[in-house]
């Protein structure tokens, strides 16, 4: 059979493709880092290159910030856009992690053997899954089942700030009948998933100033207004005793979930025990009354994700500082409006202002929840495809994430996406000693090859 063969090709070239995927780890593309810049476009060099080997007409195209690369491959059957991005999370604190994060290798564990390093799960090896599927079609038949163009991004760890602006002006070479996207992870073990619901994200950096420059605490404390002090009073007023978000029409556009779908949720046998138990937690912190799948599906949330200020070296210094900061982040849901949240924080922050301090707002993104609609057939054919791949049947699942980009493909190219991804809850994306699973990444591109035959025929 046609499949039967490319299967066996992926099964035999792995070596070779764990050699490539590590390759490409090598380069430190984190783009949210000025001195990384270089590394980034060689990195997208990187990926036209390999897809042109393929036989891709692929070329990186410059924008404002990182290159973005496109690839055309196929001459027949349905149009698929594959996104991906390239880039990846800094390595900070580089003291808790057991390798060069830039030196990827294959480790054995408990559970198996992982690829180790920078960009394993997020979003290198995954990206690499379909690029191998594709690779080992072309090296069986000579051709592609389908129309494929490859779209890989190399800003989504920084906040995307050209995606949009690349999207509208190429938006007739990127239209396509669906959207694949390899950026999730699987349901459970043994057990893949297809997102059919992305939460929306509002980036947002406040700092706050008080004196014009530090001060000794035992001279001016008590009489100086402490701009750390006017931060934790903000930062606690974002939550009430329930776990609720104070922001003023924070809940405005946020739908109950649908009976039907808690119920498939329910089925699911999600044991919010143990998956709060693997990050050392017992007790789900969110609102109360809602169930730990509604918390990081279907319910928003505002987190704070950084704060600086004053004095934290080695010892103690006595200082009364000058200015002070947070990182906050607000998940969103439904049809809640990122642009009317922004600024509804913003006023809220402003209000809390006492004499003698200002503020200043830095917006780091913002992008609304997505959707998918199932009813396309395209999905329940990929849904079959990646049931027989992996020991338990596929299913449609929400994502506590936001992947902002299929919100964008469905608002400015009008097609919906298809999320399926390989992680694992334990990959420690963001975060030291990030891995992926050899057999995440083997049964990935077999996933993918499977998808491709269900989608071509």
């Amino acid at each position: 059979m046609t499949l039967d063969a490319v299967l066996s090709r992926i099964d035999a070239d792995l070596p070779h493709a764990l050699d490539r995927l590590m390759a490409l780890m090598h380069i430190p593309s984190i783009s949210t880092d000025p001195a990384h810049a270089a590394d980034c476009a060689a990195t997208a060099d990187w990926l036209a290159e390999d897809l042109r080997a393929i036989g891709f007409d692929a070329r990186p195209c410059p924008t404002p910030g990182h290159p973005m690369v496109l690839g055309k491959g196929g001459e027949t059957g349905p149009h698929l856009l594959f996104y991906g991005h390239y880039d990846v999370q800094p390595v900070d604190p580089l003291d808790l992690w057991h390798r060069n994060p830039f030196e990827p290798a294959i480790e054995e564990t408990p559970r198996g053997r992982v690829i180790r390093g920078r960009g394993a799960s997020d979003d290198k090896g995954q990206l690499m899954t379909f690029v191998e599927a594709c690779r080992a079609w072309k090296a069986v038949h000579g051709s592609l089942p389908a129309r494929i163009t490859m779209f890989f991004e190399g800003e989504e760890e920084s906040g995307s700030p050209s995606l949009v602006p690349f999207l509208e002006q190429n938006a007739d070479a990127l239209k396509a009948d669906i959207a694949l996207i390899c950026d999730t992870g699987l349901f459970a073990e043994g057990t893949p998933g297809i997102v059919t619901m992305l939460r929306g994200l509002v980036g947002e950096e406040v700092t706050i100033t008080g004196p014009a420059k530090d001060l000794h605490s035992g001279m001016y404390g008590g009489a100086a207004m402490n701009p750390i002090r006017l931060l934790a009073r903000i930062i606690a007023a974002l939550h009430d005793a329930d776990g609720r978000v104070t922001v003023p029409g924070f809940y405005d556009g946020v739908p109950e979930l649908p009976e039907e779908l808690a119920r498939q949720w329910q089925g699911l046998g999600f044991d919010a025990g143990a998956f709060l138990g693997e990050v050392g937690l017992s007790h789900p912190a969110g609102e109360k009354g809602r169930t730990p799948l509604e918390m990081i599906w279907s319910r928003p949330t505002c987190e704070v994700n950084g704060i600086s200020g004053g004095y934290a070296g080695a010892g103690f210094k006595t200082v009364l500082p000058a200015r002070a900061s947070a990182k906050i982040s607000f998940r969103l849901v439904g049809h809640q409006d990122p642009l009317a949240i922004r600024e509804s924080f913003r006023a809220m922050v402003r209000a809390m202002l006492p004499p003698d301090c200002t503020v200043e707002f830095h917006g780091h993104g913002a992008s609304p929840a997505a959707q998918m609609s199932i009813a396309d057939p395209a999905f329940e054919k990929a849904r079959t495809a990646l049931s027989a791949e992996w020991p338990n049947p596929a299913a449609f699942i929400g994502s506590g994430g936001s992947i902002p980009v299929a919100g964008h493909f469905k608002e400015i190219l009008g097609m919906d996406s298809m999320l399926i991804g390989f992680a694992h809850a334990d990959d420690a994306i963001h975060s030291p000693n990030e891995k992926y699973d050899v057999a995440s990444f083997h049964k990935g591109i077999r996933s993918w090859a499977r998808i491709l035959a269900a989608l071509a025929a």
